[in-house]
């Protein structure tokens, strides 16, 4: 379980291809402090720490896990946002966030606003996933709030230090993103789909 408030950015170290899997090596400041076992946010999606060295650590991403998110897409250099679980006990600052990621979007187009930025992204809408205006939403493992609902696309508003905190700073138009929504939405959308 996560918050979706991204603790740092790790830089993705190596990526060693094993049958169908991916080992992906993230050189992180949090390394030291995490263990073998444990469960991690990268860029939303929840990967178990398999290995440890002194300043890097290793997940491993299955075939399920490649063909939903943008992982299979990612390069040795590219900045990742990191979030570990949540501690029972801790304030919720964001929202609740499973670590699952429901779909990939597309990065539509980037807005700057007088000290902030709109970013507008698009989705598969045939995936039955839904936005309503002012809900969560969970993008690269950042929790946001939604503006400008649609039926397959939404915006969401980013404050400078979301901007400077996180990978946001690197998406740009055609940028393929994960997105996790609401789980409270989601269930709620599919007791409405059973009744009917």
């Amino acid at each position: 379980m996560f918050t979706g408030i991204v603790e740092t950015l790790g830089t993705i170290k190596e990526i060693k291809k094993d049958n169908d899997n991916l080992h992906v090596t993230i050189l992180s400041g949090l390394t030291p402090e995490l263990k073998i076992d444990q469960s991690v946010s990268h860029n939303g999606v929840c990967l178990t720490v398999v290995a440890l060295s002194e300043d890097s650590y290793t997940v491993t991403a299955i075939k399920e896990t490649l063909e939903k998110t943008n992982l299979r897409d990612w390069k040795e250099g590219d900045m990742i946002n990191l979030e570990r679980g949540m501690k029972l006990g801790d304030r919720l600052d964001g929202h609740i966030v499973q670590g699952h990621v429901d779909q990939t979007g597309v990065c539509k187009s980037v807005e700057e606003a007088n000290g902030s930025w709109y970013y507008t992204f698009e989705y598969d809408k045939n995936l039955s996933n839904i936005t309503i205006e002012k809900g969560s939403i969970t993008v690269n493992g950042v929790s946001l709030t939604v503006v400008n609902s649609k039926l397959n696309e939404f915006s969401v508003a980013i404050i400078p230090y979301t901007h400077e905190h996180t990978n946001f700073k690197y998406i740009q138009p055609g940028t393929v993103i994960n997105l996790e929504f609401d789980v409270v939405g989601k269930y709620v959308s599919r007791i409405h789909e059973l009744r009917n």
